[in-house]
């Protein structure tokens, strides 16, 4: 199994950084983050693109469940998930910004291909 980055947050605070980036990534089409936050973004966004793809009740109550808005739910089932039909993975695209000027920390754009 694939290991998970903690980011330096206990458990419950990094489930719940991820699930706002992931539903702010579907609704926005992209986001500005740190290297390590766009990664695992990446990993739980292109699962949630690929339950859209499969696009039955199951599928959208998985969702759902993760995502926080409905709308969010009811745009990636209706118009994000139809546009990559034909594409097996790699929805995603990271963009390097360079260092934030506070902490030097490196910055990039995470946005759907």
């Amino acid at each position: 199994m694939a290991k998970l980055r903690k980011l330096g947050r206990t458990t419950d605070h990094r489930t719940a950084m991820l699930r706002n980036l992931v539903t702010s990534l579907l609704k926005d089409g992209k986001i500005e983050t740190t290297v390590t936050r766009a990664k695992e973004t990446r990993r739980m966004a292109e699962k949630m693109v690929t339950l859209g793809k499969r696009g039955d009740l199951h599928a959208r109550r998985q969702a759902l469940s993760y995502i926080y808005d409905e709308t969010v739910v009811k745009k990636l089932f209706d118009e994000i998930a139809p546009n990559y039909a034909d594409r097996n993975g790699g929805y995603t695209k990271i963009l390097k910004l360079g260092p934030r000027r506070g902490d030097g920390s490196e910055m990039v754009i995470l946005k759907l291909v």
